[in-house]
């Protein structure tokens, strides 16, 4: 994969813009300077993202804004970055949603405002630093550079539980952290000796190296996404999580595992994915089930979106598994949609808990009649999260299941009940919030600083669903020339078996 050398350094400075921010709020007195601080750092570089899409050739599937030179020497490290269309729309995503994560903070979070935004700005340099990393050890710096700030959000700022819910979160993260340096090590000392990440692709190792390595890599960014069984982490850290945590897991963290696979999985060990791509495929039906029989049952607003979280990635992780074009682009917009969908969704649950201290649904019925403004937004981002037509999850599911008829129609067929299940716990969430009981009197409607945090997320719930075209576009020949790699390798297994 060739790396086209940009002089601009744009990707450095999306980078490290948030990293210099965190620096100057160590110096700002005030805490209303200090949020304002955090939203003018994160609107520039959400502005400076968008030359990302100005600038980038959607003709070819190189690495574009590149950037490569010796950082370690002596160990043969770089600095190495570069973007194609696997990432730029996850790097724009990072970009846009974390000034409505300051936004939706802005009065959520009273007691020691410094730190959070410094945790939150840190926490963008290392997402970013993650998608744009073409150096192993640089993108394992990110990966676990990750792990600090979030930690810190959820046991610092987060609910009753939230001591439980961020050892646990460290936990599960950092043991499948552990078996991606294994991995990374192993393709270093098979590689030349080269942490270079598209110098390892298309390489054919031997059949068994890759098992071991593609077997590393699913405990790592199946941990990350989270896959059934290794999800337990996700609903104790998204209920614990102050709502800007319960935003940045959901509209990016979780789309780093999906990533991993599309980056990493794919490209480095094509053949091992071919044959252990039907239990990634059953893995992902039963996150799908599951994810939403489990959702059904919940009681409790924020953890009924989280459990939908694993429902709604057991679609991703499907496509991406059934290898062919729908499939896969269907995943990728999927990653994008769900960020944008269940982050709206967390913000509002954020927005409604500052007035009401509740996060049940039985606390929270006829708010149709006291709060149009509210149920208007929540009634929306709610029919986007169960795929309705005209909204940007529409679009995604019905690529990936168009994607899974065309490669298993039985493996389809157990994901269209995931589709029916989103549908009976959002309606059932509606039900209750809009329409059952009376209202309250005693909780003002959103404000207009509330509105403002929404209205780019609903832009794109209808951008999305009717005009996906420029964003499909953008991702179909790296798609496209990923899947080469894939189905090439194949051919060399044949070839070399006859």
């Amino acid at each position: 994969m060739e790396l086209i050398i940009s002089g601009g350094h744009l990707l450095s400075w999306l980078i490290f813009i948030p990293l210099i921010g965190a620096g100057l709020l160590f110096f700002t007195p005030g805490e209303e300077n200090q949020r304002r601080l955090a939203f003018v750092v994160t609107s520039v570089n959400a502005l400076l993202s968008l030359k990302l899409w100005s600038g980038f050739d959607a003709a070819t599937a190189a690495l574009q804004f590149g950037e490569r030179f010796a950082w370690i020497p002596s160990l043969n490290i770089e600095y190495a970055l570069g973007l194609d269309g696997i990432s730029i729309l996850l790097v724009m995503l990072t970009t846009f949603i974390m000034p409505l994560c300051v936004l939706g903070s802005w009065t959520y979070i009273s007691k020691r405002v410094k730190e959070f935004m410094i945790c939150l700005l840190v926490m963008e340099t290392a997402m970013i630093g993650v998608f744009c990393a073409m150096d192993f050890v640089l993108f394992y710096v990110f990966w676990e550079m990750m792990l600090i700030p979030m930690y810190l959000l959820i046991g610092v700022w987060g609910g009753a539980r939230r001591k439980y819910a961020s050892v646990k979160f460290f936990l599960y993260t950092l043991a499948g952290s552990v078996m991606l340096l294994v991995a990374i090590i192993a393709l270093y000392l098979a590689n030349d000796h080269s942490w270079f990440i598209p110098d390892m692709m298309g390489k054919g190792y031997s059949m068994s190296f890759q098992v071991w390595v593609f077997l590393a890599f699913f405990l790592a960014f199946a941990i990350k996404v989270p896959m059934f069984p290794f999800h337990t982490w996700l609903p104790a850290a998204h209920v614990e999580a102050p709502g800007a945590g319960s935003v940045i897991l959901a509209s990016v963290l979780l789309k780093m595992g999906t990533y991993g696979f599309l980056r990493f999985g794919l490209p480095i060990t094509p053949q091992a994915t071919l044959a252990l791509a039907p239990y990634m495929l059953w893995l992902s039906i039963a996150g799908i089930l599951y994810g939403g029989f489990t959702a059904l049952a919940q009681s409790d607003m924020k953890k009924l979106i989280a459990y939908s979280s694993v429902g709604h990635m057991g679609f991703v992780t499907l496509g991406i598994f059934v290898l062919n074009t729908s499939g896969v682009e269907g995943a990728l917009i999927q990653m994008v949609n769900h960020g944008i969908t269940t982050g709206a969704l967390f913000l509002m649950i954020g927005m409604i808990y500052e007035r009401t201290h509740s996060r049940e649904i039985k606390d929270h019925s006829g708010l149709a009649y006291t709060l149009p403004i509210f149920v208007s937004f929540l009634t929306i981002f709610a029919l986007s999260s169960l795929g309705f037509p005209g909204t940007n999850s529409f679009i995604g599911e019905f690529l990936i299941l168009v994607g899974a008829f065309s490669h298993n129609k039985i493996i389809a067929g157990f994901a269209i009940p995931g589709a029916v299940l989103a549908a009976a716990y959002m309606l059932r969430l509606l039900q209750h919030v809009l329409f059952k009981g009376k209202g309250r009197t005693d909780i003002s409607d959103l404000n207009f600083r509330e509105c403002v945090t929404l209205a780019p997320l609903l832009i794109l719930v209808f951008w999305i669903g009717l005009a996906p075209e420029p964003f499909m576009n953008v991702m179909h020949t790296s798609v496209e020339f990923l899947l080469n790699q894939v189905n090439a390798s194949q051919a060399v297994a044949a070839l070399a078996g006859q």
